[in-house]
């Protein structure tokens, strides 16, 4: 619970953390507010054990790619980053 209480605070100022909704290998996604644009949104969180063994660039790498993906089955991506240690 520490975890997600860190990143709460650490996203804050953007968005409202409410709960977590799914966890693979690579990252947790947690359904959040965006209440700059009053919507819901999903946010992805890369796992802090996979960032410090395999690093940052391959979730960096899909984002990228993620980005640029247009498609009615695929939730568009809004924003990206680090803040707090978090990816």
């Amino acid at each position: 619970m520490e975890h997600e209480e860190r990143l709460k605070a650490a996203l804050a100022d953007r968005y409202q953390i409410e709960r977590e909704v799914g966890r693979g290998g690579m990252a947790a996604v947690y359904l959040a507010q965006d209440p700059k644009h009053g919507r819901q949104v999903a946010v992805r969180v890369l796992r802090p054990k996979v960032a410090s063994s395999l690093g940052t660039e391959r979730f960096f790498d899909e984002i990228r790619l993620t980005a640029r993906l247009r498609h009615p089955h695929i939730v568009p991506l809004f924003d990206s980053g680090e803040e707090d240690g978090f990816h």
